[in-house]
């Protein structure tokens, strides 16, 4: 498993279940660096789910890390679909009639 965890937040990636764990804020101050960081977590992955169960607080920088790893996705990853989504993320997404384009999992 691979991993990258500060006070902020948590991405742990398992390249067998090809799951990337994503937990803690995902807001301005961390969405960059978490941005980079998973990107190198799924660098060799051709297919990803993330989870998002664990995330504790979203604005929309969260949403735009999520629009982010959809472009690396379609220019390296063969699938991307996102799970466990915040009710505060879904109303960002939907306000913003971004909800359609996100491919959503149970």
């Amino acid at each position: 498993m691979k991993s990258a965890v500060t006070e902020a937040y948590s991405l742990n990636f398992d390249p067998q279940t090809k799951v990337l764990s994503i937990g803690g804020e995902m807001v301005m101050d961390t969405v960059p660096p978490m941005l980079k960081q998973a990107k190198q977590l799924l660098n060799d992955a051709d297919k990803i789910e993330v989870d998002l169960q664990q995330v504790t607080r979203s604005d929309s920088s969260g949403l735009a890390l999520l629009i982010d790893l959809m472009r690396h996705a379609n220019g390296s990853v063969k699938e991307v679909c996102f799970r466990n989504m915040p009710k505060q993320m879904l109303a960002i997404a939907n306000a913003s009639g971004l909800e359609e384009f996100l491919p959503l999992g149970d």
